[in-house]
């Protein structure tokens, strides 16, 4: 029987072939939603094993923070782009959970980072979450946590605001946009305690910012920031 369902499934992926959402080549037998040429061609940061690398550098003296880190680097046109792309836009959430789940990997087979007690994507407004169907760093962080066993919580950080789209937005008009727009709706379930707040892409870092500002009222809560990619 076990048979018969493989060669059906691979009569499927002859005329319905799944595509890497990199680089859109269809995927071969065990590659799952990225492909190996990708994988193996993507642009890592290795940010993890730098305390002093440009994320935490960016961040610092904006809020208290713990650690800083991103998967990758960011540029229009790259294979990030369009797996970014895929991400938000094309209905993949399956892309999110398996850069997660990418991501969880690293950092626990380098071992020095500072493992966090609980994951916290941030938050899509109800409005913009009714419209896409899902938050795509809510997908980023179920993969962190499948990879490194570290429990994701996501109805702890709440959106208040349904603020308008970053994109052409100076520094400063995103950080204006982003202020008091989350708050913290069970805050018993982050005092004294390590939190990773987990995003898809940090540019300015106006939006993880305001996060961090919502987490850290609450008394003993240490912030650390973690995003798939970084956009210099």
């Amino acid at each position: 029987m076990n048979a018969l369902f493989s060669y059906f499934g691979d009569f499927l992926h002859l005329f319905f072939p799944e595509l890497c959402a990199g680089c859109s080549t269809s995927l071969v037998k065990n590659e799952s939603v990225i492909c190996t040429s990708c994988l193996y061609h993507l642009p890592y940061t290795h940010f993890h094993k730098d305390r002093e690398n440009p994320v935490i550098r960016q961040m610092t003296g904006r809020f208290p923070l713990l650690f800083a880190d991103s998967l990758l680097y960011y540029n229009k046109g790259s294979r990030v782009q369009n797996l970014i792309h895929e991400l938000k836009y094309n209905n993949r959430p399956e892309v999110g959970y398996r850069l997660g789940e990418l991501y969880g990997l690293t950092l626990k087979e380098y071992g020095g980072w500072e493992v966090p007690d609980i994951i916290i994507p941030v938050p899509l407004h109800q409005r913009k979450l009714r419209r896409r169907g899902y938050n795509q760093a809510e997908k980023i962080a179920d993969g962190l946590s499948a990879a490194t066993k570290v429990p994701a919580k996501t109805k702890i950080l709440m959106r208040t605001s349904d603020t308008s789209s970053q994109t052409r937005k100076s520094r400063f008009e995103r950080y204006e946009n982003m202020k008091n727009a989350f708050s913290v709706s069970c805050p018993g379930e982050i005092e004294g305690k390590h939190i990773l707040l987990v995003d898809d892409v940090i540019t300015t870092g106006a939006t993880i910012e305001g996060c961090a500002q919502a987490a850290l009222s609450v008394p003993g809560t240490i912030v650390s920031i973690a995003a798939i990619a970084y956009a210099e």
